[in-house]
């Protein structure tokens, strides 16, 4: 007697069960693509969230966004205290703007324009506390050395350039 034939999908079960296995591998792979797309947007939305944060604290503290840097110096304390805060929110933004948005150079040209009146203070401080720049990422980091040196702002004078 010879033994019926066994067709290649019978060794691995029906057609509807094969048809099974790969819907939910489809949905597994949405779910995935689902999961990225939400961290993404979700990162954008924080990135943006720090970014109009440090935009509403430049509103309300021109002296800051704007700095006489020597005024400042020449202040309270206190003054010499908010201004630190106020740097470093603006970095702590345009880190995050940077990471979220790194395909879109419009963040980037508004921080380096944003950066530039605030080098002194980074200059001096960085000399000051070297460990003051480490709290940042390394991109941050070579940002911050990269504008200071296009600007000319070196040690010990740590003063804004001719460009």
């Amino acid at each position: 007697m010879s033994q019926p034939s066994i067709l290649w999908w019978q060794k691995y079960g029906t057609l509807a069960q094969m048809a099974q296995a790969t819907v939910a591998l489809l949905g597994f792979v949405a779910i995935l693509f689902q999961i990225n797309e939400i961290r993404t947007s979700n990162r954008a939305a924080s990135a943006r969230q720090a970014f109009l944060g440090y935009t509403d604290l430049a509103f309300k503290n021109p002296k800051f966004s704007q700095p006489d840097y020597d005024l400042i110096k020449a202040g309270s304390r206190d003054q010499r205290v908010q201004y630190e805060s106020f740097v470093s929110y603006f970095l702590y933004a345009c880190e995050e703007a940077t990471t979220a948005f790194a395909d879109k150079r419009e963040w980037t040209a508004s921080c380096d324009y944003d950066l530039k009146p605030h080098l002194p203070f980074l200059c001096e401080k960085s000399r000051a506390e070297p460990a003051y720049l480490e709290t940042y990422s390394t991109d941050t980091q070579q940002w911050v050395k990269a504008s200071m040196k296009t600007a000319s702002v070196t040690p010990p004078d740590c003063k804004l350039g001719k460009i």
